[in-house]
Order: C-alpha cells, then structure tokens, then sequence
C-alpha cells in the first residue's frame, strides 16, 4: 500500500480520511478573511510566535487590519506579547477576538481558560478540533491578513491547519544550528505535499549585535539559510538577530511597540498578495 499524501484529489482510495471529509472548512458567518499565512517550523523554540506577532504588527502599522490565530494550543504565547489577559466574549453567533491596543484581532486558548496559567491536557484530535473551531466559531471581521501560529512538527494541528483553512502561504521559522536543513526540509516538504507555496524562510536568533562595537557576533556558527532557500526553491530570506529588547517586548505585552527593519521585505511580499 503507498504513502498516504493527504491529498484526496489525485487519490482513488476510499479511506477513512476521504470518508470523514477533508474539504475547507467555512468561517464563521460573520468573518471576512482575505489571506491566510501559516508560520510553521519543524521544531520548537525557533521563535514561530514572535515572527507572527511582528508579521501582525507590520500590517497593522502599513494599513492592514491584521489578526492571529493562536493554534499553539499547549504552549500559547500571543496574547502575552500582546499584552491581552482578559477572557473572550460572544453571541449565538459566535465568539469575538480580542483586540489589541493597536487593533490586532486575537484569538487564542489562553482567552478560554478560567486561569491563563492552567495546562492544557487534551489528546491530539481534541486540540485539531479547537484549532478548526477557532476558525469556524470566531467572528473575524474585516480581516486582510490573518497569522496562524502554528505548534512545532508535522503533526495533527499542521495537518488540521493546511486542510481545512485556505491557507494561501507558509513561513518558516529556524535558527541557525546543525539541524536546520532537516527543521526545514520537514516543513518545506509537508508544505509541497499540502500544494501550499513557502513564501520565506526567517533565521531567527542569526545573530547578535554588539551595543558597544556594533559588530555582528554569530553566536550559532555561519548561517547556511540562503543555501538552503535556493535548495528548496524560496526566494526571499529574513534574519532576526538575538535582542534583548524583543524578548522584553513580548514578556511585557508590548511587541506593537519595537523598532526593527528585519521583516520589512518579506511583509511586502505578504502584502503584494492582495493585488495578484
């Protein structure tokens, strides 16, 4: 028997997968979304969370109504970069993200539980299932761009993620250790298998730059990223220094507020998808 690809549409099978459906899932009835980016990576602590909440806030401040979806069910960490601890309402028409103080809509486990700190114990298919309705229960309105912070891996959630929301691209996230051709390949590949583009690799933590010289030290060894963009076929690359000041951001909810040029060329890009 071959390899399931996930992909029902060239496939005869009549597993159980095809059988339970797979097709997009509609937004809620209220929600209006143009564009859907997924930030993956093949493993954790990379840094996925803080490239998506400042890809949020660079098309909050270049005029898009930004939103994120916080699909890190068991490790969620928007709401606290942003600054947002109150819990979530609604309607019977569904539930209403936070809003951030520069207006970026928010949705994430931690705005459902009694207490942010309590651990979310589920199985797999229980988080998928929160994941979709995230998607389907949220009242996303007037939203041009919305972020999917995705857990490490290949897993249910990625898996759920590219199924069922029309994801109209991915950016990868990793640092600049031995196992990054492999952190990459991974994502790169479930990518292709799902038909998404990868619009960008981020190195994070590529380097960091001395307050007193201005030199740059490469903590991690050579970045060999842009090797590995031409290997896999990505054209644009973006590198995220080691800053103190961004990890202070985010432990104060106050990300909307840092300086810092470094994901200027691949928000263009982002942004350029509205008018192809």
């Amino acid at each position: 028997m071959s390899e399931c690809t996930h992909d029902c549409s060239s496939c005869s099978a009549n597993c159980g997968e095809r059988q339970s459906g797979i097709e997009k899932e509609a937004p809620n009835a209220m929600s209006c979304i143009r564009k859907v980016i997924g930030i993956v990576s093949g493993k954790g602590g990379v840094g996925k969370s803080l490239v998506t909440s400042l890809l949020a806030v660079n098309a909050n401040r270049n005029g898009y109504n930004s939103a994120v979806l916080d699909a890190d069910i068991t490790g969620p960490s928007i709401p606290n970069a942003f600054g947002i601890h109150e819990k979530a309402q609604g309607t019977e028409e569904g539930l209403f993200p936070a809003i951030s103080a520069k207006g970026t809509k928010i949705m994430s486990i931690n705005l459902l539980l009694e207490n942010e700190n309590d651990p979310v114990v589920w199985r797999g298919p229980v988080i998928a299932g929160a994941v979709k309705q995230f998607w389907t229960d949220v009242m996303w309105e007037n939203v041009d761009f919305m972020f999917v912070d995705m857990p490490p891996g290949t897993g249910d959630v990625p898996l759920t993620v590219f199924q069922s929301l029309p994801v109209d691209g991915i950016i990868i996230v990793a640092s600049p250790q031995e196992l990054v051709k492999m952190i990459v390949g991974k994502a790169a590949k479930m990518a292709e298998m799902m038909h998404i583009p990868v619009l960008g690799i981020v190195e994070n933590m590529a380097y960091f730059e001395c307050p007193d010289c201005g030199r740059q030290h490469k903590l991690f060894g050579e970045s060999h990223i842009e090797e590995l963009a031409e290997e896999f076929g990505i054209d644009t690359v973006a590198h995220l220094p080691i800053d103190p000041k961004l990890a202070a951001a985010c432990d104060k909810g106050t990300i909307e507020l840092y300086a810092g040029t470094w994901l200027d060329e691949l928000s263009a890009k982002i942004e350029k998808m509205l008018n192809d």
